[in-house]
């Protein structure tokens, strides 16, 4: 009579890199993001064709009449060549496609045609590096997607890149308040192509200067456990800085992605410079036992000293499955 099943997986030891390097972001959308609503105002008065035709805030715009659309110039263009008649828009929507159709309104103040809609094509910043996996060659980092400021959906890939960046400051987190690192890109120093932007973190093809740093052993979410611990981190000019902090809690049964672990700054020294986890610090690796078990993703606006990280294995599987989706693509 069965009672109980199980299934077993065995994974094979894996070694990585920890990083701790802070890095630029550039990345460019699968289609155009619809990012908020605005009335035109026509002969008619104020209207919406977008709205009025079922669009929403979040829903990615591909085509337009047939035509592939990928920056916000090519849905301008498009919709101001429709000189009033119907336009036929190809639609996803959390994995649903479907299209819908409707008149751009002819604006009073310019005499061009608009659909009522504003839309963004690409999206900039400065996250921490996790690791770096040589056999493979894949760098890891955030720990957590890149996600639309206006709408809080993840960024749909068509392409982008990671170069190297600078912190040149530091506003220091408080009750309410969450801090940041402040940095700019170096243009000079191209990291990689970015394979992959997903709710476990940002993966790309690593394509800069050797990491000559000692590599350490990925453990996996049952070997991560209640007590002291340490995250790499930069904020400043030093580079990369071991700094104490305690793991408080583990969720090894949560669904969630990235909020697999609670932890706390401990460390004075960095309690004085930033106030806790700060914004530019997501992907921070966090170690225990002489092993990657984690990266910081999100910090408690309640409490800067603390904050959530993600498993390393989440993050491990994730840059396997953007290392298929590249052969996957090249075939």
């Amino acid at each position: 009579i069965p009672i109980k099943q199980a299934r077993v997986q065995t994974v094979d030891t894996v070694s990585v890199i920890p990083c701790g390097t802070p890095f630029g972001i550039k990345i460019f959308t699968q289609g155009v993001l619809i990012v908020g609503m605005t009335d035109v105002d026509s002969e008619l008065g104020l209207i919406n064709p977008a709205k009025n035709a079922g669009l929403k805030q979040g829903d990615i715009i591909n085509q337009i009449n047939g035509t592939p659309v990928n920056t916000n110039e090519d849905v301008a263009r498009l919709i101001g060549e429709s000189g009033g008649n119907s336009v036929e828009i190809s639609v996803t929507r959390k994995n649903m496609s479907f299209t819908v159709s409707f008149t751009p309104a002819k604006s009073k103040t310019d005499g061009s045609y608009k659909a009522g809609m504003w839309v963004r094509d690409s999206s900039a910043g400065i996250g921490t590096l996790t690791f770096y996996q040589p056999d493979r060659g894949i760098a890891a980092g955030l720990g957590h997607g890149i996600c639309d400021v206006d709408t809080g959906e993840l960024i749909p890939l068509m392409s982008g890149e990671i170069v190297g960046a600078d912190i040149t400051g530091i506003v220091k987190g408080r009750k309410g308040t969450p801090g940041e690192l402040r940095g700019r890109f170096d243009e000079s120093e191209q990291l990689g192509k970015i394979l992959a932007n997903t709710e476990a973190g940002v993966y790309a093809r690593y394509s800069g200067g050797e990491i000559k740093d000692e590599p350490v052993r990925l453990a996996m979410r049952q070997e991560v456990r209640q007590g002291k611990a340490q995250i790499l981190a930069t904020v400043g000019e030093e580079g990369p800085q071991y700094y104490d902090c305690e793991i408080e809690k583990v969720h090894f049964n949560d669904d969630s992605p990235t909020k697999n672990m609670v932890i706390k700054i401990t460390d004075e020294e960095l309690l004085e410079k930033t106030g806790g986890i700060v914004q530019g610090m997501s992907g921070s690796p966090i170690l225990q036992n002489g092993m990657l078990v984690g990266a910081v993703t999100h910090v408690f606006i309640s409490d800067p000293t603390r904050g959530y990280g993600i498993f390393a294995e989440n993050m491990y599987l994730a840059a396997e499955n953007s290392q298929k989706l590249e052969m996957e693509a090249a075939s």
